[in-house]
């Protein structure tokens, strides 16, 4: 790894780690509050993802901490470095719910991008070979998603 190109591999991790919070948080808030008749199917649908996602938050963090520097430390910083956005909506209907979520993956997707690409730059192997199987769960989170709402 390059010490000169290792900052923007761990400026994009750290934006991945904050975007990966965000959507985390905001795929419980759904889980918690879908509603309607698919409530079993999407209340397991969101749970499941959500779990997937916070499972990739120590990796990406042990990521930036094996690149020398430090990582996220509080709501405050995640809020600072987080590109999607909270969704404090009350009431809204589980198609809906779905498309955003569906959106916020592919922004998720771009993050995972930008990170592949800074450690491909950096030539971070480690980092680069990690972040495929990040980029595989999060394409299926989308085509789930999306396959949800074609129903």
């Amino acid at each position: 790894m390059s010490q000169k190109n290792s900052p923007n591999v761990v400026d994009a991790l750290n934006a991945l780690l904050a975007d990966s919070f965000a959507l985390y948080l905001k795929t419980k808030n759904y889980h918690w509050h879908v509603k309607g008749p698919r409530f079993r199917d999407l209340h397991l649908l969101f749970d499941e993802q959500a779990g997937e996602i916070l499972a990739t938050t120590d990796l990406i963090a042990e990521r930036v901490r094996k690149n020398g520097a430090g990582t996220l430390r509080s709501i405050g910083d995640i809020s600072r470095h987080q590109s999607i956005k909270d969704d404090d909506s009350e009431g809204l209907a589980a198609d809906a719910m779905i498309e955003r979520l569906a959106a916020d993956n592919e922004r998720l997707l771009e993050r995972i991008r930008e990170a592949k690409a800074a450690a491909e730059a950096a030539d971070d192997i480690a980092t680069s070979g990690i972040i495929d199987e990040w980029a595989d769960q999060t394409e299926q989170r989308i085509w789930f998603l999306k396959a949800t709402l074609d129903g």
